[in-house]
């Protein structure tokens, strides 16, 4: 395993090293800035917008490659939640306290923390505004703004949570209540929905669906569940070969999954979901249920989907190869609020921290899913073990099935990248590639 030190100082994670030139500045490699908290200025070389998962991670870095005293975080949030986490909230082995700190003990020592909200991006001035009014100016701009929860786009919610039988894993507000539908449940149908919009972490759906039928085993519960997986989509998985695992564990304990159904409506009082037919626009179902998780619509921030940053569908418009904006060179995006075609997850943004140079980020880059299984794949959804079959002339036969690592492996695996990503160390498992690759390149 490379030494940590060679990993932060070695050429793939020389962050902006080219598109930024930085300069001729040396920041020593662990070199800590402890200066007391000053009141925030109004123009820094590095400028970070959200203080999630991809912008603390960032902050890190560039602290080590500019100075802390010229990195900022805007943030409004006092809390810092590591969401994966939820997933095992939700199934019960985990407590929602074990997911959250307080955002000053993760913003990177030294770099300003400004606790306020961004309400609009100007590049072509290079600054932004806030809802206190205060206008900063930046050099560089990272955003990270993440993705937007759209309860609301469903008919009946965010309210209908004020009922019993009904919880969603994505909100810190919700979070619980599908531990306490799972632990009220007594028969009947057990639903678990996926929208028809672009979600973060993809496979958080299936996960709650998979661990709450082994918690209806475990309780006696499991022959009078109905396990139904209603899904927008035309395929379990976007991946082919995960596709097919999944589709084995679906058959083994006979869940029902129906595609192409999007939820519209939620009638709490009366314990039914409705559905509509992708297929078939305007045609709806009615089930009713025991227990429902519900996986909400999401978009973009709002205050991105006017901003001269944005796409079409108001994503940063950023190039899938150095996280460059396309039109604004001094502006990068990362994580979920990017149009990036890849999973919008954590394990997507360990990889990008390290990848904005040109020559690092290439179409064939990886990202990750960390279902019940964990799935890693390209962005041209090779699977790893696809491509060590191309190029054997025998199937090779890895020292453990990596599709299979469970739970109390992946809480840890969850909580060790927690750790080092937001201390800006974490740049992808390379190392492990390179072992599965078998020393190939």
């Amino acid at each position: 395993m490379t030494p940590l030190a060679a990993m932060v100082s070695g050429p793939r994670a020389q962050l902006f090293a080219c598109s930024l030139r930085l300069g001729t500045q040396q920041i020593g490699l662990l070199q800590l800035h402890t200066r007391s908290s000053l009141a925030a200025k109004n123009h820094y070389e590095v400028l970070v917008l959200g203080g999630g998962s991809g912008g603390i991670s960032m902050a890190a870095r560039m602290k080590r490659r500019v100075g802390a005293e010229n990195v900022a975080i805007v943030e409004p949030s006092e809390r810092h939640f590591y969401q994966p986490i939820w997933t095992l909230v939700g199934a019960g082995a985990k407590q929602l306290s074990a997911s959250g700190r307080p955002t000053a003990s993760v913003i990177p020592s030294g770099v300003e923390w400004i606790k306020t909200r961004v309400v609009e991006l100007d590049p072509n001035k290079n600054c932004v505004r806030t809802d206190s009014g205060k206008e900063i100016s930046y050099k560089y701009l990272i955003i990270a703004l993440g993705i937007q929860l759209d309860y609301e786009k469903i008919k009946g919610l965010p309210e209908g949570f004020d009922h019993p039988k009904i919880g969603s894993n994505y909100s810190v507000k919700t979070v619980e209540k599908t531990w306490k539908a799972l632990q009220d449940f007594k028969e009947g149908n057990a639903i678990f929905t996926f929208p028809n919009t672009p979600v973060k972490c993809a496979g958080a759906p299936q996960k709650i669906m998979y661990l709450s039928e082994a918690y209806f085993r475990k309780t006696g519960k499991r022959s009078k569940a109905n396990i139904i997986f209603n899904t927008s989509l035309g395929t379990i998985f976007g991946v082919k070969k995960y596709a097919a695992a999944l589709q084995e564990i679906i058959q083994e304990r006979n869940l029902t999954v129906n595609y192409k159904q999007n939820l519209i409506e939620v009638r709490a009082d009366r314990q039914e979901a409705v559905f509509e037919n992708l297929d078939k626009p305007g045609e709806t179902q009615v089930i009713s249920y025991e227990m429902l998780h519900v996986t909400p619509p999401m978009s973009s921030p709002d205050v991105l989907k006017t901003s001269p940053v944005a796409d079409a569908a108001g994503w940063v418009d950023v190039d899938k190869e150095t996280l460059q904006h396309k039109k604004y060179p001094n502006v990068f995006g990362i994580g979920d609020c990017t149009n990036l075609p890849t999973s919008k997850t954590a394990a997507a943004v360990g990889k990008r921290m390290s990848s904005h140079s040109k020559s690092v980020l290439k179409p064939g880059s990886k990202v990750g899913c960390p279902l019940l299984v964990m799935g890693s794949f390209y962005f041209t959804r090779q699977t790893l073990l696809s491509v060590l079959r191309s190029r054997l002339p025998e199937q090779p036969r890895l020292p453990f099935n990596f599709l299979l690592l469970k739970s109390p492996s992946s809480f840890l695996m969850q909580i060790i990248f927690s750790v080092i990503s937001s201390r800006g160390y974490w740049g992808g498992p390379a190392f492990l590639r390179k072992v599965f690759h078998l020393g190939m390149s």
